[in-house]
C-alpha cells in the first residue's frame, strides 16, 4: 500500500469519527482528519529539528520542531504517536508525554490532534523518506532559525502554543 492509500479516520468537529478515507482524500479535500505531533527535546533541553524531504504531500522541504502525522483508521493517539516516532526517528521506548490536545485549521492541512513531549539522549535514526535533514537545537536557536528558515505553519503554532504553556507554568 502506497501512503497515499493508507486509510484514515475522517471526524466531525467533536473528534468524533464519522468514517474512513484515503491519505489522498484527506490532501485532496483539506479534510478534517487525526493526527499526532512530538516534541523531541534531550536532557539538556535542546529539540530536535528537522528539515522535510521535498516530496511530502503538504509541506515538502520546510522545517519542523515536531515529528508526527496522520493516525491510521482505528488507531488511539498514543499508539500513533508511538509509531510515529519510531518509524521517523528511529525511537522506541522513550517516555511520551502527553502536552495537549489542539485543533489545527489551516488552507493545507485540518486536523485535530495529540501532542506529546519525549526526553531522548539516545541515537536519532531520521526516515530517509521523510527527513531530509536534522540537528538539535538549543530554544534559543531554534527561536532564531524561526526567524530566518520556512517553518510548517502547524508546528509554529504548536511550538508557540507549547511557549506560551511553559511561560504560564513558571509563573
Amino acid at each position: 500500500m502506497t501512503p497515499a492509500e493508507e486509510r484514515v479516520d475522517l471526524v466531525d468537529e467533536d473528534d468524533r469519527v464519522l468514517g474512513t478515507v484515503t491519505r489522498a482524500e484527506v490532501r485532496a479535500g483539506t479534510l478534517l482528519h487525526r493526527g499526532v505531533a512530538i516534541l523531541v527535546r534531550d536532557s539538556a533541553g535542546r529539540v530536535y529539528v528537522h528539515r522535510r524531504t521535498a516530496d511530502k504531500d503538504v509541506f515538502p522541504s520546510a522545517y519542523d520542531m515536531f515529528v508526527g502525522g496522520m493516525v491510521a483508521a482505528g488507531e488511539g493517539y498514543d499508539a500513533a504517536a508511538e509509531r510515529e516516532l519510531a518509524e521517523e526517528l528511529g525511537i522506541r521506548g522513550g517516555p511520551l508525554r502527553p502536552l495537549f490536545r489542539h485543533r489545527y485549521r489551516g488552507p493545507d492541512n485540518n486536523w485535530h490532534g495529540a501532542v506529546y513531549e519525549v526526553c531522548w539522549d539516545g541515537p536519532v535514526h531520521p526516515q530517509a523518506s521523510e527527513i531530509a535533514w536534522g540537528t538539535w537545537l538549543t530554544l534559543d536557536e531554534l527561536r532564531a532559525r524561526m526567524r530566518r528558515w520556512a517553518f510548517v505553519p502547524d508546528g509554529t503554532e504548536l511550538f508557540e502554543r507549547w511557549l506560551r504553556e511553559q511561560d504560564d507554568a513558571r509563573r
